[in-house]
């Protein structure tokens, strides 16, 4: 399935390709249909360290047989944005101990390790409709202490978490507002740009007419 022309375009967006054969996450999901769940068979991918076989097998886990020291293996080996975001978006926010997870990888220092906390975050706002808001509420002071990080994915990820937060409900909304200005107060370049990114977003009229609406 592979197409090695596509591997130029993966590498323009900051995707790893020295692993990777250029196969398209929508083919993947196509094949994930036919296959999950599967979690012995998601294993395997994720040990072949092939860089679609990584994303295929964050399509085809079964999230009720993942494990905590599956969580913190698989995490440990992320060397890509996509592969981060795919696995917590497409895996481990269903599994009952994502919140708990996000918390302690947002406090490691490896890049992607610690955008897994964040991603984790962002996407269980999206999908855990079964989390109440104080769940979400108390991840604030963790987003706020990793504000002064100023590596690309990890800032990226701590404005998407608090967006995401803010997005859920009117009161969210009210509390990571008021937590975007307590990180523009902050001396760092990083927390200037994060509150920027967020207060445009959750001020927004399209944002504030959603949340009006529910």
């Amino acid at each position: 399935m592979g197409d090695p022309s596509r591997l130029d375009g993966m590498a323009r967006y900051g995707i790893r390709t020295d692993r990777a054969v250029g196969v398209t996450v929508t083919e993947l999901r196509r094949l994930a249909r036919g296959l999950r769940p599967d979690h012995e068979l998601a294993a395997a991918l994720w040990t072949s360290g092939l860089h679609e076989a990584r994303i295929l097998a964050t399509l085809v886990d079964d999230a009720a047989l993942v494990t905590k020291a599956q969580m913190d293996a698989w995490v440990s080996d992320l060397d890509s944005w996509d592969v981060c975001d795919g696995l917590c978006g497409n895996l481990f926010d269903r599994t009952p101990f994502a919140l708990d997870k996000a918390v302690a990888w947002a406090g490691r220092e490896p890049e992607f390790e610690r955008r897994a906390g964040f991603a984790l975050m962002a996407w269980s706002c999206v999908h855990r409709t079964d989390l109440p808001d104080g769940a979400f509420a108390a991840l604030l002071p963790t987003i706020r202490e990793a504000s002064t990080d100023d590596r690309t994915y990890v800032k990226k990820a701590v404005s998407w978490a608090l967006r995401s937060i803010g997005k859920r409900s009117p009161g969210l909304n009210a509390k990571a507002i008021r937590t975007a200005e307590q990180i523009g107060r902050t001396d760092a370049r990083s927390s200037r740009w994060i509150a920027r990114d967020v207060l445009r977003e959750l001020r927004s009229d399209a944002v504030q007419a959603r949340l009006r609406a529910r």
